[in-house]
């Protein structure tokens, strides 16, 4: 078959305006799509900085939908919902990136820190826990480690959270030598309300060793030793607490009476109770003086003396209200009406407050119900404070 030459020189000019016409095209369809994209994504960002959080969902769906590559955008748009609460198509999102072959190392370990935290915000820890701990290695580690920290407190498994907080503290994140005392005192707690008490106390003095500095074991274990009969190893565990923690005295003030009586050492409590009292006056140290001054035989006007000298010092309603309650007035109807104003105002008063997130209780607690911070009040009530 003899090929025609000159059809041949006749079709090459054709082909290569074929060709050049076909580039052009795609050339004119990718700028297309390029303008397209990035104006879909500047508009959703600037929906985000005036906190308009749905047309910025809308213009990043659309933007994503442009280019489905664009793993920034997957971000954005996960971080997006799981603000506003939308954690299942935040893991959606997510779970969507790591399904993705193209992706790179430090793109994937960022996809699965997110998924991890969309887990966690949703409250489904089992989940979060198994999505943490596949970042270990990674370079958010340490961030993996604090929120796997926060998990096992959250659900009490003081066991695991103490292995994380050690590992994290030979990482040198931080000091968490307080954070294993108290997790070893909620062992303790725990261990005695199984009727455990050896292994209670046992626990209480590893935590001692673990910070001495804190003051929660020491007293737990004043209280555990008067518990068990044994007045003066509670006496000297306080007298360690007054030593290394003073500032937490008004806290151990009625245990620390009742193991001054029991042991025989009211003279030596009080004499200590006095110099903290003249360093720092609060309510509570006012109380412990007035019972072991009233254990040492002192007169029975004690009481209201020591009110009003408190009174002289500090403007306290709860020490004017207890003062009332003392003092002998002339109308006795009166006193009660006065002395049930007094009590009604002095309640907000008397209670302790997280420093961290202000939530208020009547008790002191060592770990707030509230934003879950450790050490987080003070040992002085809302008035001292």
């Amino acid at each position: 078959m003899e090929v025609d030459v000159g059809l041949i020189l006749l079709g090459l000019p054709l082909v290569f305006a074929l060709g050049w016409l076909a580039s052009r095209l795609d050339l004119r369809q990718l700028r297309q799509e390029n303008r397209r994209a990035p104006k879909a994504y500047f508009r959703g960002l600037n929906f985000l900085l005036n906190e308009q959080q749905d047309q910025a969902i809308d213009a990043f769906i659309e933007a994503v939908q442009g280019d489905p590559d664009t793993s920034e955008l997957h971000f954005a748009l996960g971080n997006l919902f799981r603000r506003r609460g939308e954690y299942q198509r935040a893991v959606r999102v997510h779970e969507h990136l790591l399904s993705r072959g193209d992706l790179s190392q430090a793109d994937r370990q960022r996809a699965q820190h997110a998924l991890a935290l969309d887990f966690l915000k949703a409250g489904l820890l089992d989940r979060a826990e198994d999505a943490l701990r596949k970042l270990e290695g990674s370079r958010f580690e340490g961030q993996a480690r604090l929120a796997l920290l926060s998990i096992y407190e959250r659900s009490r498994d003081w066991e695991r959270a103490a292995e994380v907080a050690r590992a994290l503290q030979g990482r040198e994140v931080g000091n968490f030598s307080g954070r294993l005392a108290h997790y070893l005192c909620e062992q303790a707690a725990d261990a005695l309300a199984q009727g455990q008490p050896a292994q209670a106390r046992e626990r209480l003095q590893r935590a001692i060793s673990t910070a001495p500095e804190a003051p929660r074991a020491r007293l737990e274990l004043a209280r555990l030793e008067l518990a068990q009969g044994d007045a003066r190893a509670a006496w000297q565990a306080l007298v360690g607490l007054l030593d290394h923690a003073p500032a937490a005295a008004p806290l151990a003030a009625s245990t620390l009476v009742r193991a001054a009586q029991e042991a025989g050492t009211t003279a030596e409590a009080l004499q200590r109770v006095e110099q903290l009292y003249a360093a720092s006056p609060s309510v509570d140290l006012l109380e412990a003086r007035i019972a072991l001054r009233t254990a040492a035989g002192e007169r029975h006007e004690l009481a209201r003396e020591a009110y009003l000298e408190h009174l002289q010092r500090e403007p306290s309603l709860i020490a004017a209200s207890r003062w009332i309650a003392q003092a002998r007035l002339d109308d006795a109807q009166c006193h009660t009406l006065v002395q049930r104003a007094l009590d009604h105002a002095v309640k907000p008063l008397s209670r302790y407050r997280c420093a961290s997130c202000g939530f208020e209780a009547r008790e002191h607690f060592w770990h707030c119900p509230g934003c879950q911070a450790w050490d987080s009040y003070p040992p002085r009530r809302v008035e001292e404070l």
